[in-house]
């Protein structure tokens, strides 16, 4: 199999006066696993129709290893597709719907026998290739359906949002399978979804789109590490990141119920700050005497409630109100006792670990110009 590698170039695709894509750039790195990851709406099932042919852009190019195919029919193009939507064969079999692109290349019978039956294994939907897809679940055509993409004789397979619905364990089972897959065929794989385990645990790149464009793209722990734009933040890691919307002036952030200086570097202006859970450390209001905190323990000076606690079993997320903001912490529970609702607890907070974003633009600003407690 060729080594094949994806570069989307100003993508733009309308739709009455909404713009779908907005000058949408991407350079997706051959035999990567490179996962879209956006909210709903924000164009990752219209950037894969593109790709496959189904609509073409209203301005942009699209080039595989440097060769443009943005008017190039979808049948000439070398890709296997796994659309949202089932779209079976309904007079045909299991086995004779996840055939069909062998069949369609005129592929050995023996062969084709052969491929259904391993790729049949590894979803497990072996005991449906004599069905047809009027007697199947929706989870069950689901299955089908991504069986038949990866039966392409493909060098790029386009996978939108493969496993929603399905049962986690399931899902979990699937997510293992198709990195298998992946090493095996040695192809290009583009992944989207929305959901921000099933992205951390796929990918190799990470492109994150908002409003049509892709606002960082990167190895996923560094997208994880670093996010250089609120929506990263925001849609990658669970749980969700605080956002709070605020100002920093001459230095001084002040964003709801957090306040802290050392930020000079940052023009003054209207921002947003964002906050890990774990970033969040919880205490009680009256579990330190007042002058008697110890050295290495943040002062803990933002009074909040909490709303409520999920269980998690290693940890417990913990929801708040502080100063009006809905906040989140995680609590590790070696020992440790979750907090009861209602209960008046005192935060603190870091401002190393504050991350600052435009409120207009979602871009990173970066000038933190200290390290200490607030």
């Amino acid at each position: 199999m060729s080594v094949v590698s994806v570069e989307f170039q100003s993508i733009v695709r309308t739709y009455g006066s909404k713009r779908a894509l907005d000058g949408l750039d991407l350079q997706v790195e051959p035999q990567s696993f490179t996962v879209i990851c956006g909210p709903p709406a924000s164009g990752k099932s219209v950037l894969f129709r593109l790709l496959v042919g189904l609509e073409k852009p209203d301005a942009g190019r699209i080039l595989l290893s440097g060769r443009d195919i943005t008017t190039t029919p979808p049948a000439d193009r070398p890709i296997g597709y796994v659309p949202q939507s089932f779209a079976l064969y309904p007079h045909q079999t299991v086995a004779e719907n996840m055939a069909y692109p062998l069949t369609l290349a005129k592929a050995p019978k023996d062969e084709i026998a052969r491929r259904v039956d391993r790729t049949a294994g590894i979803l497990a939907i072996t005991h449906l290739l004599k069905k047809t897809p009027d007697q199947l679940s929706g989870g069950e055509k689901q299955r089908v359906a991504v069986a038949r993409g990866l039966l392409k004789n493909a060098e790029i397979f386009v996978l939108d949002d493969p496993l929603v619905g399905l049962d986690y364990k399931l899902r979990e089972r699937l997510m293992d399978e198709l990195k298998s897959l992946r090493e095996e065929l040695k192809a290009t794989f583009l992944y989207a979804t929305s959901d921000s385990l099933e992205a951390l645990t796929m990918a190799q790149r990470l492109a994150v789109l908002d409003k049509g464009r892709v606002v960082q793209h990167d190895a996923a722990i560094a997208v994880y590490d670093d996010p250089r734009h609120v929506r990263s933040l925001d849609l990658i890691g669970f749980p969700h990141a605080n956002l709070v919307p605020g100002t920093v002036k001459g230095g001084q952030l002040q964003a709801g119920p957090i306040a802290a200086t050392g930020f000079s570097g940052i023009r003054d202006g209207d921002i947003v700050a964002g906050l890990r859970p774990e970033a969040v450390r919880l205490g009680f209001a009256d579990d330190v005497p007042a002058g008697d905190v110890p050295a290495n323990r943040a002062r803990l000076d933002i009074p909040a409630e909490v709303t409520l606690v999920e269980n998690l079993g290693g940890e417990a997320v913990v929801y708040l109100v502080a100063g009006g903001h809905n906040l989140t912490a995680t609590l590790p529970l070696s020992g440790a006792v979750p907090p009861d609702l209602g209960a008046m607890l005192r935060l603190s907070v870091d401002p190393a670990d504050i991350l600052v974003f435009d409120r207009q633009t979602g871009a990173r600003l970066d000038g933190r110009d200290t390290q200490g407690p607030v």
